[in-house]
């Protein structure tokens, strides 16, 4: 006698409980980050070395009363004193004032160069690890274009096409860390696209553009982070070295490589 099999009803897979979220999962990496970070005695003092110049950029006007474009040929190298704490240069511009202006436009050159380097580092870095092929391959191919070039004569030869200016400035030493940030992306989404909350977000069916920012983007933020504060400070040197050369801000803007320039 045939026995009949009552027929198999499938079930849905259960929906995956717990996926960590964008918003969640950036606030406790930040969290956990932070609190490691006022444990490092060095790290510490760095950010309140950093803090200090900042708010010394920002209030420039309020901490000294001249005019860093103003000139005093009479007071031409006049030694640190109460009125010039760090005296004057040869056409007798306070030091002082100038140093704090100055901070203003090299802490906005080196961020803004980062963050050109990285918004565009980062989408090539995600895109190519991610998808991987043919993708993975061009990307690569064109980011060792940019490695052949030492960073700073890269940036050198874009001025140079570009022309001298703090805006053109910005351009190239940003362009200079694109490949840096790509390489550091890519590495870490191959890693982070075998972690289960990414293959659970595949398995529901979530796009490949939800799933890299919203997903892998926040849980990779850790070294992004460490690799764009030390970005900032080796970008703002850069800047300092090509103005110094004459490929920068222009006088009497108080850049600090001009400021070294004019000191020699």
């Amino acid at each position: 006698m045939a026995t009949t099999r009552e027929p198999r009803i499938a079930t849905p897979p259960a929906p995956a409980r717990n996926l960590p979220t964008s918003r969640s999962t950036w606030v406790r990496s930040t969290a956990s980050s932070l609190r490691r970070f006022w444990t490092i005695r060095s790290a510490t003092v760095g950010a309140v070395i950093l803090l200090l110049f900042v708010l010394a950029a920002i209030f420039a006007p309020f901490l000294t009363p001249f005019d860093f474009a103003a000139i005093a040929p009479m007071d031409a190298y006049a030694p640190p004193s109460r009125d010039h704490l760090m005296g004057t240069d040869k056409f007798g511009r306070d030091v002082f004032t100038r140093v704090l202006y100055g901070a203003r436009i090299s802490l906005t050159v080196g961020l803004i160069a980062i963050a050109i380097g990285g918004t565009i580092g980062v989408f090539l870095g995600m895109t190519a690890g991610y998808f991987g092929g043919l993708v993975d391959e061009a990307t690569m191919r064109l980011l060792d274009i940019l490695l052949a070039f030492p960073g700073i004569l890269l940036a050198m030869g874009i001025v140079t096409m570009l022309g001298p200016s703090v805006t053109n400035l910005m351009i190239a030493v940003g362009i200079g860390y694109i490949a840096g940030f790509a390489r550091l992306m890519r590495g870490s989404v191959l890693a982070a696209r075998t972690y289960d909350y990414v293959l659970a977000a595949e398995a529901l069916g979530a796009r490949a553009g939800p799933i890299m920012w919203r997903h892998i983007l926040p849980n990779i933020a850790a070294p992004l982070t460490v690799y764009t504060t030390l970005g900032v400070a080796s970008a703002i040197l850069t800047a300092a070295g090509l103005s110094f050369l004459g490929l920068g801000a222009k006088p009497p803007a108080p850049e600090w490589g001009i400021m070294l320039s004019d000191g020699r």
